[in-house]
């Protein structure tokens, strides 16, 4: 006897999170694409609108990623942040309280997005799986 389902139906399970490598090496390729098109555009020398840039690529990464994936994500964006932002342009430098809150801000920024991207996806498997 052939017994006929309907495909589809049931509850869908909530989306995997992509690989912590694989978000790194979207900030290792995002981060300097950003430091360059904003030294380009805006001239070089403003890291305030770096750092805000950066947080949404930070932000933005971390909507497809796993907590942690944050830690790793936040440095490698600061690193460029430090690194080509910030005059002597190529010298990584460390202020302590200047590089404390950019990586701060980078770090909530990361974590932001990974919060509300699984909170979203929470959200839409229990109103599957309800209604």
């Amino acid at each position: 006897m052939v017994e006929w389902i309907t495909l589809g139906t049931g509850p869908r399970p909530v989306p995997q999170p992509v690989a912590t490598p694989l978000v790194w090496a979207g900030a290792v390729a995002g981060a300097p694409m950003v430091v360059v098109l904003l030294g380009t555009v805006a001239g070089p020398g403003r890291p305030g609108l770096t750092l805000t840039a950066l947080s949404l690529l930070a932000a933005a990464l971390g909507g497809c990623a796993r907590f942690t994936a944050a830690p790793g994500t936040t440095v490698l964006c600061w690193l460029f942040l430090n690194g080509f932002a910030v005059p002597p342009t190529g010298t990584l430098t460390w202020t302590g309280p200047r590089d404390a809150l950019w990586l701060g801000c980078l770090l909530a920024a990361t974590l932001a997005g990974t919060a509300a991207a699984r909170l979203a996806h929470a959200r839409a498997a229990y109103h599957r799986l309800t209604t």
